[in-house]
């Protein structure tokens, strides 16, 4: 029980060590570190052949080399091209690069899935479509493909001056959202007041980066809501 736990510790620090980059994107040098480390964590949690602290050794020795290896990539473009290999482009000008498939491993068929999973079903529509290092594919339409924007019928749109701020939760004001933003209790009881409303009657509040704000009640007012059981 307590190599169970100990196991999980190790793991989530290891995952908060290596950081949100490396989870996200994983290239094939994380992935041979990431099936070592569970390898690792999964022996220290069942493995009772094997000392503990030996196993701790081989886990701090496999996050140290993914940390020197990122820091070297950030310095190195040349270590970083032959760890993680440059991205691979298979469609150029909707014509496929047949050689380049096959050095990317990809087949028609693993292609026209994720081609559809991006909204496309004419490859004459893809001007390049690019494999990248973590395996994704990454597809650019040709103009005359790509959805019709504002700012291509020059429609004036109010400029997001920040990142939507939450302000309520479960009918708690959140202090320090409000603080951080230079917002006050007081103006947002005063909209709540306007709208008839206490903070103990609303379920979430968020104020938008254009600064409109949003107000969600517990009583929705709905004859018959898609979530009633």
């Amino acid at each position: 029980m307590m190599r169970s736990f100990l196991a999980f510790a190790i793991l989530l620090i290891g995952a908060r060590i290596l950081g949100k980059q490396t989870i996200s994107q994983m290239n094939v040098l994380d992935f041979i570190i990431a099936i070592s480390i569970g390898s690792i964590t999964a022996n220290i949690a069942f493995n009772l052949e094997i000392h503990i602290h030996h196993l701790i050794l081989a886990f701090s020795f496999f996050v140290i080399i993914s940390i020197l290896t990122s820091y070297v990539s950030l310095k190195s473009s040349t270590f970083r091209n032959f760890v993680t290999g440059n991205p691979t482009v298979i469609i150029e000008h909707g014509h496929l690069l047949e050689k380049n498939m096959k050095k990317a491993r990809y087949n028609l068929d693993d292609l026209n899935q994720l081609l559809r999973d991006k909204d496309i079903f004419d490859i004459q529509e893809v001007l390049f479509a690019i494999v990248e290092t973590n395996g994704k594919l990454t597809v650019l339409k040709k103009p005359e493909a790509r959805p019709i924007t504002r700012g291509d019928l020059h429609i004036k749109v109010e400029s997001e001056r920040t990142l939507p701020i939450q302000l309520i939760m479960d009918g708690t004001i959140l202090e320090r959202n409000l603080k951080e933003n230079n917002l006050t209790t007081l103006w947002l009881k005063q909209e709540l007041h306007k709208r008839g409303l206490q903070k103990e009657d609303v379920f979430y509040a968020v104020l938008s980066g254009v600064g409109h704000l949003f107000i969600d009640t517990y009583e929705n007012h709905l004859h018959s809501p898609t979530d009633k059981e």
